[in-house]
């Protein structure tokens, strides 16, 4: 299967008086991953695609849409301290369960991506994304194309460590 990696550039802000990034921040770099690959964006007045082409992005989440997505749950283990660094780090995206109106998004936050050598994991997390209908504020059904999109990055979920 395929996974998805997406270069997040770190914010002065991001860092916390330890001189690592906040945990909270953590969350917000995969928010700002989880947007670009799976939310489609307006493309630029040359007619580039602000999405840069991804064919996972198929969701109208913006103002207006008729999908609206919430965060149901959210879980993060946090594997090493991230210090702040000047080079992105890159957070790698997948699929750990398609539902009827939900997906779990799976990522690990790397400082490069897991062909490298060495690659150092500071983050594995899984959000739990629901898709409400706007009008109605009831959940809808994930389509036929979105599933068709979104089944070449479905793998297992990542693995959390659990306390005995």
């Amino acid at each position: 299967m395929a996974r998805i990696e997406v270069p997040v550039q770190l914010r002065w802000s991001d860092m916390d008086a330890y001189a690592h990034v906040n945990n909270v921040e953590m969350l917000r770099l995969l928010e700002e991953a989880r947007i670009e690959v799976f939310w489609r964006h307006p493309d630029a007045p040359d007619g580039t695609p602000a999405d840069g082409g991804r064919p996972t992005a198929v969701l109208d989440a913006g103002p207006g849409a008729l999908t609206s997505t919430l965060v149901a749950r959210q879980e993060i283990q946090y594997v090493r301290p991230l210090p702040y660094r000047r080079a992105p780090v890159v957070i790698e995206l997948w699929i750990g369960h398609l539902g009827g109106a939900s997906l779990d998004v799976c990522y690990e936050v790397r400082d490069a991506p897991t062909s490298t050598p060495g690659a150092t994991v500071y983050a594995k997390a899984i959000t739990t994304i629901v898709l409400v209908d706007t009008a109605t504020g009831a959940p809808r059904r994930l389509t036929a194309d979105e599933r068709a999109v979104w089944e070449p990055y479905l793998e297992e979920p990542v693995v959390m460590r659990r306390r005995a």
